[in-house]
């Protein structure tokens, strides 16, 4: 009885453990994470308590338009929410890597899309009283829409479908506009220096924030190397993408890349600017020795 008793604490105490390291995992699904996402289901069933109401996690969006190179931003749109809401003190909100972990280790793949008929398991297994999701549609003409259905875990009810409309030129707009909504549906109440943070745009250049979704997927893939291209691209088009610039660091950090080499370019920079081969041999460092009474004095002025 007392070993039963302990395992359901030891089941509460890992979903703890997700609330106070929500911010530690970063982009990279790492060996870690996988087996925190392993045992958080073979403990599915000792885990009986409730996530606490402030919990929170944002699965990818559903790409219904039949546009296929929209599908970067079925991650791109749920990273954009994550930030933003992770900005509030009144959440805590699951990171993208953790919920990658647990998708993949329910069979889903690398995309990580689920259907409203798995959410409720999902959201359990990650210790979310709330999941928001959405979909990405076809508007009028040739706008897209977004929508959201945020979902309570525990009563599996919808809390309502805010929406937003819109050319793809204007998606950091469109997603301001459902961060706000989702907030309102939430009953938070915003300072103004909230309400000022959550409006600065998660990036100004959509190339960029395409490049840095397809870093991600790669990444998810296990394709570091073309992850590392990815990411550069998005920082080379906008420096101040923080995401780009923190998985890239994660990447060298965890050596899941190796370190580039000085090439020969860059070498042969070095050599033309102070330096007459690539490299000092004994024989060269011989040959560049020169005594006083080698250097020539006539016609130099000297000074009593």
């Amino acid at each position: 009885m007392k070993r039963k008793w302990l395992f359901k604490l030891l089941g509460l105490s890992s979903v703890g453990f997700i609330l106070i390291s929500y911010s530690w995992a970063g982009e990279v699904v790492t060996k870690d994470l996988r087996t925190w996402a392993q045992k958080m289901i073979q403990e599915e069933k000792a885990v009986k308590a409730p996530p606490a109401r402030n919990t929170m996690a944002v699965p990818y969006f559903q790409n219904k338009t039949g546009q296929a190179d929209l599908n970067p931003l079925q991650k791109g749109i749920a990273l954009m929410l994550t930030t933003d809401l992770s900005k509030l003190k009144e959440f805590q909100v699951l990171e993208r890597a953790r919920f990658q972990a647990l998708v993949e280790e329910l069979g889903l793949g690398s995309s990580g899309l689920i259907e409203p008929n798995t959410a409720p398991r999902v959201g359990r297994l990650l210790g979310a009283h709330w999941l928001v999701g959405g979909s990405i549609g076809k508007g009028k003409g040739e706008q897209i829409q977004l929508q959201s259905n945020p979902l309570d875990v525990t009563t599996q009810n919808i809390l309502g479908q805010p929406e937003t409309e819109g050319p793809l030129s204007e998606l950091f707009r469109m997603e301001k506009d459902l961060l706000f909504q989702i907030v309102k549906l939430l009953k938070i109440e915003l300072t103004p220096e909230q309400e000022k943070e959550l409006r600065k745009p998660f990036s100004t250049n959509l190339d960029a924030l395409m490049a840095l979704c397809r870093g991600i997927e790669s990444s998810d893939r296990g394709d570091y190397k073309k992850a590392v291209d990815y990411y550069e691209k998005a920082l080379k088009l906008d420096s101040n993408i923080l995401v780009a610039r923190g998985a890239l660091q994660q990447l060298k950090d965890l050596r899941l890349i190796p370190e580039k080499k000085r090439s020969h370019e860059v070498l042969k920079s070095l050599r033309d600017r102070g330096s007459v081969t690539d490299q000092l041999t004994t024989e060269d460092a011989t040959k560049r020795e020169r005594k006083p009474s080698d250097v020539p004095t006539e016609g130099v002025r000297t000074y009593p």
